[in-house]
């Protein structure tokens, strides 16, 4: 049972930990690195790393959701971003990438360029760059847009759908327009659906309960996240991915047995956090800022969320270019002359996994954990 504190009269609150108060602690069994294996499989789509990308137009074209792929990790475009809303969104990319501040000005400037309307024609163009480029193809809908997307992305032949929002629910009420019903929606497809974020147990067992192949746990909380600040709302990282492998095991036994993946997305920057992630119980990331490093990044090192152009209550500010560390093989799989975790960011999960003993990912979720502050 997890600590539940007093926060006043009548009121209490449960203690939650970030992937920062966590250590990994290693057992009795080491490994040789070369006889560790990061791959991991979404469905029917097997993938070498796990790596799924966060659908930000600073991280994600159609050129480096292919080269991710290649890579061996999982690229995904976003269909509500520039590159379904501009024929060649080169222009918008650069000049985001040239902002000399992170205040006001630069919320102003993304949530003009955002202003364009989403095209659906550019998304079928889109999809069929990234399927020519010979990996799976993965694309990202808001739930709002859902509905009146889905007709045109199915259309495109996507192999995985993303429906991603800041926080997204079995069960949304609205008595102004149709809600999704994720349940019924999931239902009638034929190709695999991953959900998020989530932040609790419960979400994310109902989140399941839909028939998604995947559940993303966590908001992108990072440093340019302001979710919080703006609606109040974090669940340290650690804490919820927990609670939602929590949720599996509960579903695996109401199921006889179907798995659903966990993809966790928020407070990841090293490859020692990656490590923590797994630890705690998820099958993947997904890394948003980490990818910004990359020479061959779209906004040439500037970071910003989906959820800071919105037109009406942005939700993430945004990150100034910073200059590359390295392509984005070398991010991936270095070498590295970074002692922080920058960089080889799974070679750095291969070794950590090699000391403790453990030769996949499907092992070291079970893996040792301190509380470390």
């Amino acid at each position: 049972m997890r600590d539940v504190v007093e926060i006043g009269l009548g009121k209490t609150a449960q203690r939650g930990y970030h992937l920062d108060d966590i250590a990994i602690v290693p057992s009795r069994r080491t490994r040789d690195v070369d006889d560790v294996s990061t791959s991991w499989q979404l469905d029917a789509y097997q993938f070498r790393i796990p790596c799924v990308a966060h659908p930000s137009d600073a991280t994600m074209s159609p050129t480096t959701a292919v080269a991710l792929g290649k890579l061996g990790g999982l690229g995904v475009l976003n269909v509500e971003g520039l590159w379904c809303r501009y024929d060649d969104p080169t222009k918008m990319l650069q000049e985001l990438s040239e902002l000399d501040d992170e205040g006001i000005s630069a919320t102003r400037k993304l949530q003009e360029i955002y202003s364009e309307p989403i095209r659906p024609e550019l998304i079928g163009e889109r999809v069929r760059a990234m399927r020519e480029g010979g990996v799976t193809v993965a694309v990202r809908v808001s739930p709002q847009h859902t509905l009146a997307l889905a007709p045109v992305i199915l259309d495109a032949g996507v192999d995985i759908l993303v429906i991603q929002g800041t926080l997204v629910s079995a069960e949304h009420v609205s008595t102004t327009d149709e809600p999704l019903n994720l349940k019924e929606f999931i239902a009638d497809l034929d190709l695999p659906v991953v959900a998020g974020g989530c932040t609790d147990y419960k979400t994310a067992l109902h989140l399941m309960r839909t028939g998604a192949a995947g559940v993303i746990v966590g908001i992108g909380a990072d440093d340019w996240s302001t979710t919080d600040t703006v609606l109040g709302i974090r669940v340290p990282m650690a804490t919820a991915i927990a609670d939602a492998a929590a949720a599996r095991r509960d579903y695996l036994d109401e199921t006889g047995g179907r798995y659903v993946h966990l993809i966790a997305d928020g407070d990841l920057r090293t490859s020692g956090d990656i490590a923590k992630a797994l630890g705690c119980g998820a099958d993947a990331v997904m890394l948003g800022e980490p990818l910004t490093r990359g020479e061959d990044a779209p906004a040439g090192g500037a970071w910003w969320h989906s959820a800071a152009s919105h037109p009406k209550l942005p939700r993430g500010s945004y990150g100034m270019a910073e200059a590359p560390l390295g392509n984005l093989e070398r991010l991936l799989y270095g070498p590295s002359d970074d002692p922080d975790g920058s960089l080889n960011l799974f070679g750095g999960l291969r070794r950590a996994m090699a000391k403790c003993g453990y030769r996949d990912v499907k092992e070291f979720q079970k893996v040792g954990l301190v509380l470390d502050r």
